[in-house]
C-alpha cells in the first residue's frame, strides 16, 4: 500500500512539472496558450492515472505556481480561476474513473464531465472574483472564453488524453478492468 502511495505522488509531482512547463511550448504567448490549455492535460491525465485527490492537488497547485514564480498566467483573475477549473477537472476524472467501466466510450464520458464541470467552475469563481473587484462577467465572456476561444485544445483533449489513457490501460500501468 504504502508502495501504491509513493507511485502516485512520484507521478502526481511529474504531472505538475509536465503543467508547469508545457506552457513553454506555447511561447508564453497567452492568446495561443488560452486556445491549446497546455496545463489541463497533464491535470486531466493525472485524476484518470492518480485518482481525484492527486489530481485535485495537481490542478490546485499548477496555475498559482505559475503564476507565483513566472507571472504567468497573472494571479487575479486568471489563475486564481483556473486553479479551481483545473482541480475540478482533476477530481471528476479522478471519481468517475474508479466509478464508471473502463471502457473507451466511458473514457470519453469521464472526459467531457471533467471538461463541462471544470469549465463552470471557472465561469463561476470567475464571476466571483470580477464581482469583488468591481466588474462584471456576462454570459458572452463565459461563452467565450470557456468554448469559443478555447476549441483547439478542447479537440486536443478529445484526441489526446483518451488515447494516452488507452495506452497506459494497455501498458498494465493504469487500472483497466
Amino acid at each position: 500500500m504504502k508502495n501504491q502511495s509513493t507511485k502516485k505522488m512520484i507521478l502526481a509531482a511529474l504531472f505538475l512539472a509536465l503543467a508547469y512547463l508545457l506552457p513553454f511550448l506555447t511561447g508564453q504567448i497567452p492568446e495561443i496558450g488560452s486556445m491549446l490549455l497546455p496545463m489541463h492535460l497533464p491535470v486531466l491525465l493525472c485524476g484518470f492515472v492518480c485518482g481525484w485527490p492527486y489530481g485535485l492537488a495537481v490542478g490546485l497547485v499548477a496555475p498559482l505556481l505559475r503564476s507565483l514564480t513566472l507571472g504567468m498566467p497573472p494571479i487575479f483573475p486568471t489563475a486564481v480561476a483556473m486553479a479551481f477549473e483545473l482541480a475540478a477537472y482533476g477530481v471528476i476524472t479522478g471519481i468517475c474513473y474508479k466509478k464508471l467501466p473502463k471502457k473507451p466510450l466511458f473514457l470519453y464520458a469521464d472526459l467531457l464531465t471533467a471538461m463541462i464541470g471544470g469549465r463552470v467552475v471557472w465561469g463561476i469563481v470567475t464571476m466571483i472574483c470580477l464581482s469583488a473587484g468591481g466588474g462584471a462577467f456576462t454570459w458572452t465572456a463565459f461563452l467565450s472564453g470557456a468554448l469559443l476561444s478555447a476549441i483547439p485544445g478542447i479537440i486536443l483533449q478529445l484526441v489526446l488524453v483518451p488515447v494516452v489513457v488507452i495506452v497506459l490501460q494497455k501498458a498494465n500501468l493504469i487500472p483497466k478492468e
